[in-house]
């Protein structure tokens, strides 16, 4: 069963459990999904949808902050529940061992393509590589983190 499959079965038992709240965050991301497959004419995959799911957690945890900012915790915790939602739908997150294990193989990788030492100015090349690999399965701004900690050279 492909993940939007399972996030449409998770929509129609939560509208039988009628849990108003679950039913929300669902068709709020089946309407993402619905908008991306329209807007660019592709019927989505498990790894596009993970993309959309990554994508609105995103948002959602920066409403929670200027919410929160803003002394709104109404609002916030709305939006803390909408995260609880959607995080069942991402894959199991790498630890920051792993990640970093992960960037090292892959900066390797590209060092040895390159047939030299991978420095900052390899930052994109490094993204990109990352990014197919790990995609759903990292947050970005760690793995942005990780990949910087792995092209700075040591003193």
């Amino acid at each position: 069963m492909s993940l939007k499959d399972q996030i449409t079965e998770d929509m129609k038992n939560a509208m039988r459990a009628k849990d108003s709240a679950r039913l929300g965050a669902i068709r709020l991301l089946l309407a993402a999904a619905k908008q991306k497959e329209v807007d660019e004419r592709v019927v989505l995959d498990d790894v596009a949808m993970v993309a959309i799911v990554d994508k609105l957690i995103k948002q959602r945890k920066d409403s929670i902050t200027a919410f929160t900012q803003a002394n709104r915790m109404d609002l916030a915790d709305k939006e803390s529940a909408e995260v609880k939602v959607l995080e069942v739908y991402l894959p199991q997150r790498l630890s920051a061992e792993e990640l970093a294990s992960a960037v090292h193989a892959i900066v390797a990788e590209l060092a040895k393509e390159l047939g030299r030492a991978a420095g900052p100015g390899d930052m994109g090349k490094v993204m990109g590589a990352v990014k197919a690999q790990l995609a759903g399965k990292a947050d970005m701004g760690q793995v942005s983190a990780a990949v910087k900690a792995a092209l700075t050279p040591s003193p």
